[in-house]
């Protein structure tokens, strides 16, 4: 019964965790539609897989050690602002291209770097040990074996990669292209925009 509560506990506060508009949204939007659905659901295996670097350190108990240790918290602020800021000046960088040369530019995006860079947008994001140690905090006990553990956490990667996938093959339609391909370089625009807006705002936001 414990594992039962834990298990939808988990999954619907991470569902809801995962659908808030934040970097690894905007990113797989941003890939979707500029790159097609292949770029989206290869960054959308990253960011699942970047889960793993919180559920980890929560499983083992030192999500509560990060949230209290200010300078690691700071580290973390600066590489995801740094990294946000980098893909917020690619976006707005951005040329209108026409169809041959967006293919190539999709060719040129290799499996590897797609999903490295969702894994460094998840795992850098400075937010997410408040939040694991908060949801741990929520559903684990001393009594919940390991396995149960190890299972929770694989269920998360699998909801957020779930949720993503979704968002991926939605913008990744060809009519829903069809349209966005004359302005392709505007929704990069935008995205770098609220990429950008979003790494100021982290900068911004204090530790504690």
């Amino acid at each position: 019964m414990e594992f039962l509560y834990a298990f939808f506990t988990v999954t619907v506060v991470h569902l809801l965790a995962a659908a808030s508009p934040g970097p690894d949204f905007v990113m797989v939007t941003q890939q979707s539609i500029s790159q097609g659905r292949r770029a989206g659901l290869l960054v959308s295996l990253g960011i699942a897989l970047g889960l793993s670097v919180h559920i980890l350190y929560s499983s083992f108990g030192l999500a509560a050690i990060v949230s209290e240790n200010s300078s690691i918290l700071e580290w973390m602020k600066y590489l995801a602002v740094g990294f946000l800021a980098y893909l917020g000046i690619r976006g707005l960088m951005s040329k209108p291209s026409n169809s041959k040369v967006e293919n190539k530019s999709v060719k040129k995006q290799s499996g590897a770097r797609l999903i490295a860079m969702g894994f460094v947008c998840n795992a850098i994001n400075p937010k997410a040990p408040l939040y694991f140690v908060s949801l741990f905090t929520l559903v684990l006990s001393p009594q919940m074996p390991g396995y149960q553990i190890f299972l929770l956490g694989v269920w998360m990667m699998i909801v957020q990669l779930l949720w993503f996938s979704t968002v991926t093959l939605v913008l990744s339609n060809p009519v829903i292209q069809k349209r966005f391909k004359a302005i392709s370089h505007w929704v990069d625009r935008v995205m770098g925009s609220l990429l950008l807006v979003l790494s100021i705002r982290v900068l911004l936001t204090g530790s504690k």
